[in-house]
C-alpha cells in the first residue's frame, strides 16, 4: 500500500540490522521491533479491539506451501492476460519484460489491465528478488488491486514480519491472511483470488464485494466480506463505481516481478 513515513525508534533500530534469508520461516531475530500505529481508527466488529495496521494485532501462524514454483497451467475458459511474451493487454508499457515476466520499473506507476472484469478468478504469479534491504513494508511491497481499488497486499513475510493487516496476502489494512504462506526471496509464489463484485444502485451499496484467496496452494481467506476501497491508516468505506473496472498491479519502487496472469470465470460461490 502507500509510502510508511512513519517508524518508531525501535523499528527503525531493526532496519539498522540487514535481512537476511532464514533456512526457516520465522521472525528472524535481528527483527527486534514490529512497524505500526496505535493512533489510527478501530477496526470495525468484529476486529474492534484491533487499530488499522495495529502492530499488537496477532500475527497468522506459518503454513507450509503447496505450490512448486512452477506455473500454473490456464483452464480452458481462461483468458490469458500475461504470457511473459508482450504487454499488450497491458497500459503501462514502462514496466520490464525480464524472463518471461513483467518487472516493475521504479516510479514508473502502477501496471493496469486495459480491459476491465468484475467477477472473476484471477491467477497471477509473483516474486520479490532477493537482496532486497530492511525490514517490514521493505521487503518487495506491492499489490494486487482488483477493480482498481481492493488490495490484496504483496509482500515478503519470509523470516521478516509487519503489521498484520500489511502483510503477504492481507486484505491490505482489513484482514491479515489465515496463515502465512510465504515462500523465500527469489522463488515464485501464487495468489488464486475468486473475487464477487459489489453491486450498487445508484450510490447506494447493495451488495458489498466477497473474496477467497488461495495463496501457495492455501487457503488464507474463506468468502471474506470486503469492507471496502483499501485506503492507507484508515477504514475500509465504499463508493459507487461501476459493475467492471481494471486490475491494477502496484508500483510501489520494489523490483518485483509478475508473471502468468489470467483471469477465469467465478464458479465458486461467494456472497450470503
Amino acid at each position: 500500500m502507500k509510502k510508511f513515513f512513519f517508524l518508531s525508534l525501535a523499528a527503525l533500530c531493526a532496519n539498522a540490522a540487514e535481512y537476511e534469508v532464514l533456512d526457516e520461516n520465522i521472525r528472524n531475530p535481528k527483527q527486534t521491533s514490529l512497524n505500526g500505529f496505535k493512533d489510527t481508527p478501530m477496526q470495525p466488529a468484529p476486529n474492534e479491539k484491533w487499530h488499522v495496521h495495529d502492530p499488537d494485532r496477532t500475527q497468522p501462524p506459518v503454513a507450509e506451501p503447496k505450490y512448486d514454483g512452477k506455473p500454473v497451467p490456464a483452464p480452458k475458459d481462461a483468458t490469458i492476460l500475461f504470457d511473459g511474451s508482450n504487454l499488450d493487454n497491458w497500459k503501462n508499457k514502462k514496466w520490464a519484460l525480464v524472463d518471461d515476466a513483467m518487472q516493475v520499473v521504479r516510479k514508473s506507476g502502477m501496471q493496469t489491465s486495459k480491459d476491465k472484469f468484475g467477477d472473476i478468478h484471477l491467477h497471477v504469479e509473483w516474486m520479490v528478488p532477493t537482496g532486497m534491504k530492511g525490514w517490514h513494508q521493505q521487503q518487495g511491497n506491492s499489490g494486487v488491486f482488483l477493480m482498481g481499488r481492493y488490495e490484496v497486499q504483496v509482500l515478503n513475510c519470509w523470516a521478516n514480519r509487519t503489521y498484520p493487516d500489511g502483510m503477504t496476502g492481507a486484505i491490505y489494512a482489513q484482514q491479515p491472511p489465515k496463515f502465512n504462506v510465504c515462500r523465500k526471496p527469489g522463488e515464485w509464489n501464487s495468489y488464486d483470488i475468486h473475487f464477487k463484485a459489489p453491486v450498487f444502485e445508484g450510490k447506494e451499496l447493495k451488495t458489498p464485494a466477497y473474496i477467497t484467496v488461495i495463496f501457495n496452494g492455501v487457503k488464507i481467506h474463506d468468502n471474506y466480506e470486503i469492507k471496502g476501497s483499501t485506503h492507507y491508516r484508515r477504514i475500509a468505506s465504499y463508493s459507487a463505481h461501476g459493475p467492471k473496472d481494471h486490475i491494477k498491479l502496484q508500483d510501489h519502487g520494489n523490483p518485483n516481478m509478475f508473471r502468468n496472469i489470467w483471469v477465469a470465470p467465478l464458479k465458486m460461490k461467494l456472497g450470503k
